[in-house]
């Protein structure tokens, strides 16, 4: 016996809507891994050497709901309340010399909460390093913020943070709450 069953809204036991239609067949699911954004630097970011930097992320890929600045702060404030892994990728890089110290760094409200430290002074210094760092983060959905910060140490030269490629950028998505 075949039946049809018409609703606009599925909730699951606890009342929370999982999806809605709007009676043309169009449906509107719960939002999942939102807020969400990634950003990369458009241009290399001349930074000073050992001297730990923001990474100015400016072009936007997305950005779900407003909650990234790309122009003056280059933070995240998710407006709502969840855990969120987040990433930022840095490559370092500087056009001569060597390369000793690199250091990638997620903050959380101003201070350092997550690092990742390159240091190739093992007999081979390299004129470029990737630095990569992942974190999961409670915010609160109001005032919470987090930023990628990078640090370069030098032996001469200027170094950069690279964009070659997109080869710099930060992302963060909700995972949960």
């Amino acid at each position: 016996m075949a039946g049809i069953i018409k609703v606009n809204q599925y909730q699951d036991f606890n009342g929370n809507t999982l999806f809605t239609s709007d009676g043309n067949g169009n449906l509107t699911t719960q939002k999942i891994n939102y807020p969400a954004f990634e950003a990369y630097l458009s241009a290399n970011q001349s930074v000073s050497d050992a001297t730990i930097t923001k990474g100015e992320f400016d072009t936007e890929v997305l950005d779900t709901d407003n909650c990234y600045d790309n122009t003056t702060n280059y933070r995240f404030t998710p407006n709502v309340a969840g855990k969120y892994f987040v990433t930022g990728h840095i490559q370092a890089a500087v056009a001569s010399d060597n390369l000793y110290d690199g250091i990638g760094r997620i903050y959380k409200n101003g201070s350092s909460y997550r690092e990742t430290r390159v240091n190739p002074q093992n007999g081979s210094p390299e004129r470029e390093v990737t630095l990569h760092t992942t974190a999961i983060i409670d915010m609160n959905g109001t005032t919470d913020y987090v930023e990628y910060f990078g640090y370069i140490d030098v032996g001469g030269g200027s170094p950069q943070f690279s964009s070659d490629d997109k080869g710099s950028y930060f992302s963060a998505y909700r995972i949960g709450s």
